[in-house]
């Protein structure tokens, strides 16, 4: 039995993925924006170990929700599921890059760790000087671009971790809308499957998956000087450094 952390759990693809690893026996944290979804989640999920609420679109609540996970010890796996789209660039830029940047550095490091990009990376700007500016100018694209860099810079320097990103595919969710063509259930059973399965091909690291296997991702991505400055920039606006130290 394993106990993995999910954010952005309250619906949607971490929603479903902590109902089945519930069903499959494991110890599911669930994390919602606010209390009121989170109310609505735990009626959906009443299998769930605990709901921690934040806003991580706010730097500060990100910051007290890392504390509030490391209460619970080493998780065997953290699912950084949440994001957003059609918001302000900044919010996108809060939730789905530097949101994970800051529980990934502040948290206690997992055996393993699943980061939710998509297949619109492919669009995303590999240039980061943007980034430093309060404007934030970052689309969808870009920060899905961003959590794969993460990945790859964690496993890189993670050794004892296994970082993995993951494309659902587009799916018919809430953000997604009702007519995307993609299968929902392999949308979610890819995370799930990273997050607690022994075979070889979970127990991988660096890897960018869709459908449960290796797919193709914008080679910058794996370009070390790139990451390197992807920390940099998000330290710059955080105060947060990334602990290089293994532990």
């Amino acid at each position: 039995m394993a106990r993995i952390f999910i954010t952005g759990s309250s619906d949607g693809l971490g929603l479903m993925a902590a109902k089945l690893l519930i069903d499959q026996g494991h110890q599911v944290v669930i994390h919602a924006r606010n209390a009121e979804k989170g109310r609505q989640a735990f009626d959906k999920v009443p299998g769930a170990e605990k709901l921690l609420t934040a806003d991580l679109s706010s730097m500060e609540e990100t910051i007290l929700l890392a504390a509030k996970v490391n209460e619970f010890g080493r998780f065997d796996a953290i699912i950084h599921n949440a994001g957003v789209n059609q918001v302000s660039n900044k919010i996108i830029f809060a939730v789905n890059t530097l949101a994970p940047y800051i529980l990934t550095c502040l948290v206690q490091r997992p055996k393993r760790l699943i980061y939710l990009s998509s297949g619109m990376h492919l669009n995303g700007n590999p240039g980061l000087d943007h980034l430093s500016s309060d404007s934030r100018e970052c689309s969808y694209s870009d920060s899905k671009l961003h959590d794969i860099l993460l990945c790859m810079a964690v496993s890189r320097k993670w050794m004892d971790v296994y970082s993995n990103a993951v494309n659902p595919g587009w799916v018919p969710t809430r953000m997604g809308g009702s007519g995307a063509p993609d299968n929902l259930e392999k949308g979610f059973l890819t995370q799930a499957w990273l997050a607690v399965n022994n075979d070889d091909q979970a127990k991988v690291s660096g890897r960018y998956f869709f459908h449960q296997k290796e797919s193709y991702y914008l080679p910058v991505a794996g370009d070390t000087h790139v990451q390197e400055k992807f920390l940099a920039v998000c330290e710059q606006i955080s105060g947060i450094r990334f602990p290089y130290e293994q532990v």
